[in-house]
């Protein structure tokens, strides 16, 4: 690559650009001599220009004054200008702070005289919203909306062509070499000088290859954070401005995108993988080439050591820039990042990401097997992944499972044990942890039962030995063995090999560890994080044939959710847009296939926690005898039916099992409306309460369906949502909602329709732990009767022990309902519901014909509810839920005095909701902040969903085995992600 000299500002001819000194007063002048505004003047920040905003005397934006520094010629500030229009009519969605013309289109430019000589100033167009600058965590959405912008702009600048565009800039990664080894001297680190300079060297050396073959065009060439401008009326944070056209210049095309990731290093909890989400959305509108994709990391590196040489150039030249001093620590952060996993790994990255990874080469096939024939004749493959059954019981939570596992099948005669190359290992996982751990194995692991030698499996050279290690060519790879610290390879380094030459001799039960990866690869870990395993793996070959086992060929393409799509009626919906997939549960944690462990906080479905080898021995023995329907006369069903029943009051004496909690509360409402002979029925607003025709004709929650007011059928009659947080009542008015709810039932009665059935979750779950009025239900349960009607107590999702100190929701207020519907916790993960009245409302059920339900209080149901029953009492999960309820709650609440948009803490025991709003006065739902925070708590590894009419609440329902150590960081977590996303320093008491 060739370097020439332009007709314009040359970087290299003046080597220091410092901004023009100009005062806000001096501003305000400028403003009102050259273009008429009247107003103030602030200081924008700026590395080489001086930019002010002008105000209008009542604080109103006019424009945006920026003078130029008095090296950059009119030529090249009217290439911006002309630039900033072209894109602004290419996209008129997005927003550019293009240069504002007279009425006759004359640009509003003067030129003034600043410190340094004449400079030209310009008004620009202002855009409100504010840019995506300073810490704040950038979600996958925002990254990828940034690289959407930058593919945008780079499709419109395509074909523009200015005399403008002909300068130097320190800033045109075409000169990075030259620039870092230019200005390096100002870095007073010396660790951090070398470190800058050998990435330099690595990320230009990887460019020089491919570079006379990237495009090169017109490029804004500082599309960052600090130049995209959020748009006003998004809540997250989504550009939909551009400002700063000053570093405006032709330039390989790619460079426009490198630039971009590089900003978004430095913001909160960012690190090198997530910007994958903008590499997608530019290839999506800008197609890259398979050059500019081996070019785009070693690109943003060198833009990383632009950064740190010219911010420590800058603040040495222009010593009293603020903006300058203030970027030098986030200038290292992104070098840092940059850095932190090597180019080799994230071009191999960002190649599978575009589907642009070059067909990796199979290892050659041995001429001998590292170890003789004999030995590996027997090899007993470990399986380590999630889906292994070796992992059941939490036994991925032992120390040292691999070394474990192998030793026991040693122990049983088998000669050799290997793992698979590629695989995810579930005992690399750890629980309870923010960041993902290094789960997928890069080589593969042999363990061996008698002494046995190792030999060479090709021709080649011995290029390195140490004691436990080895290192010899194995065309087109370079094979890595490690082993025991006390075996000293027989060869030295340099030594020709042949097939079949000894390496090393091994005592009885030696491990080994074998690595095939490229020769200019770098260290390659035996285990790497699933999010660079692409990166990593595409350097290495699978050795598995150096054993005399199969390949276990590439990593499957995580294709399962289109299949679910395919043929899963989409309406099921699942968590999250692009979610992990869980292959196994223990206790309050979830396993991904990756190896990624999450702490479970919504699964009330297992109050015992996933996977309770209690539930799971029992339903596997009943498994084991019979399973049949409750018509067939056993004891189970029984014994778990008088169980039931036990644990409700008088009259409540009387058992139905089904299978779901939908069709209890559609067998809860034919009782009642069959017993009264009136078919109307009464439900609160804001409640769900099942999918079946009757359980979701009395749900109205308009967040699981948006017409649900609208579509009600005609007998189905709504109460005001007697809730007193955001309620029409609040706080102490709430006591109104009883008053009003009976007389919405007096005049029911009055027109001739009494309530058959008033249904209410008698704790309101689906608002998110919300407790009702004090006495609300003992009037209203009153009212309905007076007029010959029953009460329904919906304990579905509340009920069994999880509110803490009370087993049934119906306790804390004080009444006893007429039927009880109940599922979710009653199998803990195994479909079983019920219904429980008295006698004589179950009785009348045979004017309507009989009840059958297929497999409701089967053998294998009645066993596994009888268990859960049996688990929540000798393990005190009730008590479990009023401890470390108690103790979530309160690390709640002091999170709200932090984070000013928890506007409420609802619930008890562990049955909790987080209320988030934007205003604690005016309680504005905040909805997208709430499904942003639920995505960064997954990354964080914690798996919480929101809840509520708005979408706003995180609903908190965790399995009841929950410990302190997870309760504390669960709101360990959701503090940090709080902090990440920009919601604290509150100031006002939650509720």
């Amino acid at each position: 690559m060739t370097h020439h000299q332009p007709r314009t500002v040359d970087f290299f001819a003046r080597e220091a650009l410092a901004a023009p000194q100009v005062t806000p007063d001096q501003a305000r002048r400028i403003a009102a001599e050259s273009f008429g505004i009247a107003g103030r003047a602030e200081p924008l920040g700026s590395q080489q220009d001086a930019n002010f905003l002008l105000r209008q005397d009542d604080g109103t934006p006019t424009a945006v004054l920026k003078i130029a520094n008095p090296a950059f010629s009119a030529t090249e500030t009217d290439a911006q200008d002309t630039a900033a229009d072209l894109i602004a009519a290419a996209h008129p969605d997005l927003r550019l702070a293009t240069v504002l013309r007279t009425p006759d289109g004359a640009p509003q430019t003067a030129t003034v005289h600043t410190d340094g000589g004449p400079a030209t100033a310009r008004l620009l167009r202002y855009l409100d919203g504010g840019t995506l600058s300073g810490p704040r965590h950038l979600s996958p959405r925002t990254v990828a909306a940034m690289g959407r912008v930058a593919g945008r702009v780079s499709t419109a600048l395509r074909t523009f062509r200015h005399p403008g565009l002909d300068r130097v800039l320190q800033w045109d990664l075409r000169y990075a070499d030259r620039v870092v080894g230019l200005l390096l001297e100002h870095i007073p680190e010396a660790a951090r000088r070398s470190a800058v300079l050998a990435a330099t060297a690595e990320a230009w050396t990887a460019v020089e290859k491919v570079g006379d073959h990237l495009p090169r065009q017109a490029v804004h060439l500082d599309l960052t954070d600090d130049n995209l401008v959020r748009s006003p009326d998004s809540r997250v944070l989504l550009p939909d401005g551009i400002i700063d056209f000053g570093d405006l210049t032709a330039s390989w095309a790619v460079c426009e995108l490198a630039v971009t990731l590089s900003s978004v290093l430095h913001h909160d909890g960012m690190e090198p993988h997530h910007v994958l989400p903008a590499v997608r959305a530019f290839h999506h509108v800008r197609p890259l080439s398979a050059e500019e994709a081996a070019a785009l990391w070693p690109l943003t590196v060198l833009r990383a050591a632009i950064l740190v040489v010219s911010g420590r150039h800058q603040a040495a030249v222009d010593a009293d820039n603020a903006y300058v001093d203030g970027n030098l620590d986030q200038e290292w952060r992104i070098f840092e990042q940059a850095t932190a996993v090597p180019s080799a790994v994230m071009t191999g990255l960002i190649q599978e990401t575009l589907g642009l990874a070059e067909r990796q080469a199979p290892a050659p096939p041995p001429v001998e097997l590292l170890v003789a024939e004999p030995v590996l004749a027997d090899v007993a493959v470990l399986d380590l992944s999630t889906e292994a059954d070796t992992m059941d019981h939490g036994a991925w939570l032992e120390e040292n499972t691999p070394d474990r596992l192998a030793a026991a099948l040693l122990a049983q005669g088998t000669a050799a044990v290997a793992t698979r190359y590629a695989e995810p290992r579930l005992g690399a996982a750890r629980a309870l942890s923010p960041g993902s751990p290094a789960t997928i194995a890069t080589g593969i692991d042999l363990w061996l039962l008698r002494p046995t030698a190792l030999q060479a499996p090709c021709d080649g050279e011995l290029l390195h030995t140490a004691p436990g290690h080895a290192v010899l060519t194995c065309r087109p790879y370079v094979l890595h063995l490690t082993f025991t610290d006390a075996v000293q390879p027989g060869p030295s380094a340099g030594t020709p090999i042949r097939a079949g030459d000894e390496l090393a001799s091994l005592p009885a039960g030696a491990h080994v560890h074998v690595c095939l990866r490229q020769p200019a690869a770098p260290a390659v870990p035996a285990l790497v994080r699933p999010e660079y395993a692409a990166g990593w793996l595409a350097l290495t070959a699978d050795p598995s044939a150096l054993i005399g086992t199969s390949a276990t060929g590439a990593r499957p393409q995580p294709d399962l959710l289109a299949r679910r799509d395919a043929t899963f009626a989409t309406v099921q919906e699942h968590y999250y847009d692009n979610p992990p997939r869980i292959e196994r549960g223990w206790r309050h944690h979830l396993l991904s296939t990756d190896g990624r462990s999450y702490l479970d906080m919504v699964n009330n479905v297992t109050p015992l926690g996933h996977a309770h080898p209690r539930v799971e021995q029992a339903v596997a023995r009943q498994l084991r005898r019979l399973n049949t329907n409750s018509r067939f006369h056993y004891a189970a069903v029984v014994e778990f039916t008088e169980r039931l029943a036990a644990l409700l009051p008088d009259p409540l004496d009387t058992v139905f099992l089904v299978n779901s909690g939908s069709e209890a509360v559609d067998l809860a409402i034919r009782l009642a409306t069959g017993a009264t002979g009136h078919p109307d029925v009464l439900a609160l607003r804001e409640a769900y309460h099942g999918w079946t025709y009757a359980s979701d004709a009395v749900s109205t929650s308009i967040a699981d369906n948006p017409n649900a007011l609208a579509t009600r059928p005609s007998w189905v009659h709504t109460l005001d949502s007697p809730n007193s947080y955001r309620g029409r009542h609040r706080g102490e008015k709430a006591s109104a909602y009883a008053p009003e709810a009976v007389q919405v039932i007096d005049d029911l009665a009055a027109a001739g329709r009494p309530p058959g059935a008033f249904i209410s979750e008698p704790y309101y779950g689906n608002a998110g732990g919300v407790a009702l009025p004090d006495g609300y239900l003992d009037q209203v349960y009153e009212a309905v009767r007076r007029h010959g009607g029953l009460a329904v107590a919906d304990e579905i999702q509340v009920g069994y022990g999880r509110l803490g100190t009370w087993f049934w929701g119906f306790e804390q207020q004080r009444v006893v309902p007429d039927i009880v519907c109940v599922a979710k916790a009653m199998g803990n993960g195994h479909p079983l519901g019920a219904v429980i009245t008295s006698r004589a409302i179950a009785a009348a059920y045979r004017d309507q014909g009989y009840f059958f339900s297929s497999t409701g209080g089967s053998p294998v149901s009645s066993v596994a509810g009888l268990t859960v029953l049996d688990t929540l009492r000798d393990e005190d999960l009730q008590g479990n839920a009023v401890r470390n309820g108690a103790r979530l709650q309160s690390g709640l609440r002091a999170l709200a005095h932090r984070h000013h948009i928890i506007g409420a803490v609802h619930g008890s025991g562990l049955y909790l909701g987080v209320e988030l709003v934007r205003d604690r006065a005016t309680l504005e739902p905040a909805t997208e902040e709430t499904a942003e925070i639920c995505d960064r708590m997954l990354e964080l590894g914690v798996v919480v969903q929101p809840t509520g009419d708005h979408l706003n609440i995180l609903k908190i329902k965790p399995p009841l085995c929950i410990d302190s150590t997870a309760v504390d960081f669960f709101t360990g977590t959701l503090d940090r992600a709080l902090t990440e996303l920009g919601h604290h320093d509150g100031s006002d008491h939650a509720h």
